[in-house]
């Protein structure tokens, strides 16, 4: 199956799973996919992720949703970056999410890393997406 958006397709797939209860979801993986979810499981929105192969032998992630107290860790769960409109962030006008509570996740020279991350590093680059 042929994705115009699979960053978007795979945060869609979380917000899905969490809306049903479920504790996880399966996505296909790719690499922008995998350094997503690293910086998903560090800034601690998520239990974490395998990577496995589904029937056909394709490459997939299993992802563990995070849920405390009966709801789900993600409250809101963004895509801001999209192939038809690319969204660039330089490291002063970088994006705070709910005043700080939030994270940006976005896309530097030097990977993909949270808005935190990438203010220490100070770099700038595109923002893929918002958690809160």
């Amino acid at each position: 199956m042929s994705f115009s958006d699979p960053l978007g397709d795979m945060l869609t797939r979380i917000r899905n799973a969490q809306m049903r209860g479920k504790s996880t979801t399966v996505t296909p993986a790719s690499k922008l996919r995998g350094w997503v979810l690293d910086v998903l499981k560090a800034e601690g929105y998520i239990r974490g992720y395998e990577a496995g192969e589904d029937a056909k032998g394709k490459p997939e992630y299993t992802i563990s949703l995070k849920y405390f107290e009966g709801r789900p860790v993600i409250r809101e769960l963004a895509r801001v970056s999209k192939p038809g409109r690319r969204v660039y962030s330089n490291v002063n006008d970088m994006p705070r999410v709910r005043n700080g509570l939030g994270v940006s996740i976005l896309s530097t020279p030097k990977g993909v890393m949270s808005d935190s991350t990438a203010r220490d590093a100070n770099v700038g680059g595109e923002v893929l997406c918002t958690v809160f």
